[in-house]
């Protein structure tokens, strides 16, 4: 497992180091949306375009720790070019994933309730769980998300 591990703590890194989307968008068109976690003072401003229900880009400026960069980039990666529905399911996923603390192991052979393999480097992240601090950190870029999706008109 320690391979495992090594292998996410690399992807982490490596985003964290050499974000993904970074810089800003044109607000409008584009929707401009703060968030903020009181808690440790990480912030992140997201910039959002939508065209014909299709996140066609997704900046996105800030600063934090480590885990709340990382899950930033992780996640502009993995919805840029998805449709808004399929943008919200992934949200829906990736919230599973850090809050069903169970939902990343398989119990009794019961299949996972998320499946690591179909989220891609999504998984990297599924270790901050270990750290319910953290939580917080990683879900504070998928939160921000949401509330700009729910801005759409």
């Amino acid at each position: 497992m320690s391979n495992l591990e090594d292998l996410y703590r690399e992807i982490i890194l490596d985003h964290y180091r050499s974000p993904r989307n970074r810089g800003e968008l044109a607000s409008p068109p584009a929707i401009r949306v703060e968030g903020f976690n009181p808690l440790c003072g990480d912030e992140i401003v997201l910039y959002l375009d939508v065209n014909d229900g299709v996140v066609t880009d997704l900046k996105m400026t800030g600063h934090g720790c480590s885990i709340s960069q990382a899950s930033a980039s992780l996640m502009g990666a993995a919805v840029k070019g998805q449709t808004v529905e399929k943008a919200r399911a992934t949200i829906l996923t990736f919230k599973q994933l850090m809050t069903d603390h169970e939902s990343t192991l398989e119990h009794d052979g019961e299949p996972a309730k998320v499946d690591l393999r179909s989220i891609g480097e999504l998984a990297a992240l599924q270790g901050v769980v270990k750290f319910p601090v953290r939580i917080k950190c990683a879900m504070l870029a998928w939160n921000t998300l949401s509330q700009g999706i729910d801005e759409l008109p």
